[in-house]
């Protein structure tokens, strides 16, 4: 019997302690869920695309700065 209330409490213990765990992981599992529902779907185009002239400047400068320092 003492063997049986062992293994009880350690069980019991284990999920105790992992009981938060587990709310979190289903919580971030809807969430995400939600985001990828939420996501429009984007068209595939078979020709790549250029990056805009701001990506573009804004490569250029930290390129620029790299070098400076």
């Amino acid at each position: 019997m003492d063997a049986f209330l062992g293994i009880l409490t350690v069980t019991v213990l284990f999920f105790l302690l992992a009981a938060p765990a587990l709310v979190g992981l289903v919580h971030e599992r809807r969430i995400d869920r939600q985001l990828r529902a939420a996501r429009p779907t984007q068209k595939s185009s078979s020709k790549p695309t250029d990056p805009s002239t701001a990506t573009w400047y804004a490569e250029g400068r930290r390129s620029k700065k790299l070098v400076s320092s």
